[in-house]
């Protein structure tokens, strides 16, 4: 099995690095998905603002929100470029410090990206931040320290959650959870991701080509419908949570 890269024990400016290099490597030689081809794209044609602002922090290839009318933002040049060719808005720029007026946005989608940064607070203070007064913000985020895997080494996460730490952390910057699903199209077999992570280390040619032409579609046909709660939630079982939260007002 190879070796986890620890970054864990990155400082945040080795972190941003590492986190850099693995997704301009994996998205150089990936295809863009549409967000169409997701579960998640009932809830968001739902949840669309009549004016279109709306922004979708650090999407790579796989957006969720439409190309069209929606701002983008991440550190991936790679990704960027391939969006833009596509006719989308984009910019080059950190979660921690959106290049943004406060109160821009009615919609936000930031999916598996807050436990990738050293400091989540401000990461979701910047969310929020940009978010109008009763805005609808997307959150996903991998739960329970416990669970640790080499997998999140490799893919550059920082963090686990404690879904009590998370609820708390979330009400600190007025983001309340008003539904949630299990989430998230990570294998669950730990053989099959350890196989996945030594062919993308050592063959990454061959396994992105793998991946774009048969896994990932495979994962989009088989993907389960997102079941949505009121709430939080429960969590014991859950690997990864998505969450729909509303921005309160300030008090």
């Amino acid at each position: 099995m190879m070796q986890p890269r620890g970054s864990r024990e990155h400082s945040a400016g080795e972190l941003l690095d590492a986190n850099r290099d693995y997704y301009d490597s994996l998205w150089s030689g990936a295809r863009l998905v549409e967000p169409q081809r997701f579960n998640t794209w009932p809830l968001v044609q739902s949840l669309l603002p009549p004016g279109g602002r709306q922004l979708e922090v650090a999407p790579g290839l796989r957006p969720r929100l439409p190309l069209e009318h929606t701002q983008f933002v991440d550190i991936s040049e790679p990704a960027l470029a391939k969006l833009k060719v596509r006719g989308a808005s984009v910019t080059l720029s950190q979660v921690t410090s959106l290049p943004f007026a406060s109160h821009g946005f009615d919609l936000v989608c930031a999916l598996d990206i807050v436990e990738h940064v050293e400091d989540d607070e401000g990461a979701l203070s910047e969310i929020s931040r940009v978010a109008t007064e009763g805005a609808t913000v997307l959150l996903s985020v991998p739960l329970h320290p416990s669970r640790w895997t080499p997998f999140d080494d490799f893919v550059g996460h920082r963090r686990r959650y404690e879904p009590d730490d998370l609820r708390a952390k979330l009400k600190r910057h007025r983001l309340v959870v008003q539904r949630s699903a299990v989430f998230g199209m990570q294998p669950k077999s730990s053989r099959l991701l350890d196989l996945g992570m030594w062919w993308l280390v050592n063959h990454r040619e061959r396994a992105l080509w793998w991946y774009n032409r048969a896994f990932m579609p495979l994962g989009l046909r088989f993907q389960k419908s997102l079941d949505l709660h009121g709430g939080m939630i429960a969590t014991d079982a859950v690997d990864e949570i998505f969450m729909v939260c509303r921005k309160q007002p300030a008090a």
